[in-house]
């Protein structure tokens, strides 16, 4: 590892540890990268963040619900305003509205629980290549030109990604586009509970919405097409290690009415599923 992904690393938690301006109010900084549209990912894993300091320590987030309300611009700072909406013995909600420049941009709802003991089942992970034998995002983005703007590289600095082969018409006949990727932490930390999940929220909109778009004649990046995420949920069933490899498969089961609906596994290297999430977008066609 460089010492430019290491920095962007310290960068990332910089960037997802906010400041508190007072009681149930937050501030999360401007990004670096200059002039643009805030990641989507980047204000639910803030949102999150900010819900989660008022919550007993003994309780994590167990799932979130976000709407995109507006674009953010990331040359100013968020506000976050945490309304708490209810502590029981089991269970907590908090409710978040992040504003810019005295509009909300994004509504954000999360759950929190108390560990428990229950029954369990789970979904076997998928039988896919392993990350060592996937290309690395970023070598095959710098090789392949500039179809993918800076900024969405920039931000993925901080991780190592490895993709395997998108499948648009699906797999076994299933007529369901498909894709994954394996993703973690650039540099090792030791994050506490919290900050794991919210990285996790952070790297949950990789790649998501353009899972939609995967069948149809258009690349995702075209001027032709306007996307958009519309919202975005995430159930976190254990505590992910975002030092360790990470498997994210996706898929999309419906487009239409100028959206694209897809949904997500997130599967540890063992094949425990630490996550599942599903996102609406706008996969609009413009005229050009």
């Amino acid at each position: 590892m460089n010492d430019a992904r290491g920095a962007a690393v310290g960068e990332l938690l910089e960037l997802l540890t906010i400041e508190e301006l007072d009681t149930d109010l937050y501030r999360g900084a401007p990004v670096a990268e200059g002039p643009s549209r805030v990641f989507g990912g980047q204000v639910v894993a803030q949102a999150l963040a900010a819900a989660a300091r008022s919550i007993a320590t003994n309780q994590q987030a167990h799932s979130l619900h976000a709407y995109f309300l507006r674009a953010g611009d990331t040359t100013r700072p968020i506000i976050y305003r945490v309304l708490r909406d209810f502590d029981g013995g089991s269970f907590a909600n908090r409710r978040v509205v992040a504003m810019q420049g005295g509009k909300p941009i994004l509504n954000l709802a999360a759950s929190f629980h108390r560990p428990e003991q229950g029954f369990a089942h789970t979904a076997a992970m998928p039988d896919l290549p392993p990350p060592e034998a996937c290309f690395d995002l970023a070598s095959a983005s710098a090789g392949s030109g500039p179809s993918v703007p800076r900024a969405i590289l920039d931000r993925l600095v901080a991780f190592d990604l490895r993709a395997g082969p998108p499948s648009p018409l699906g797999t076994a006949g299933s007529g369901m586009p498909s894709q994954f990727l394996w993703f973690r932490l650039a540099k090792p930390l030791d994050l506490d509970l919290t900050m794991q999940r919210v990285v996790l929220a952070y790297a949950s909109d990789f790649a998501l919405v353009t899972t939609a778009v995967l069948p149809h004649p258009y690349d995702f990046f075209s001027p032709q097409l306007q996307v958009a995420s519309l919202d975005h949920a995430v159930w976190f069933h254990a505590t992910p290690s975002v030092d360790d490899w990470l498997l994210y498969v996706m898929e999309s089961p419906w487009s239409g009415h100028a959206r694209g609906f897809s949904r997500g596994a997130i599967f540890d290297r063992s094949g425990t599923l630490v996550a599942s999430v599903a996102q609406e977008g706008l996969c609009r066609i413009r005229d050009i």
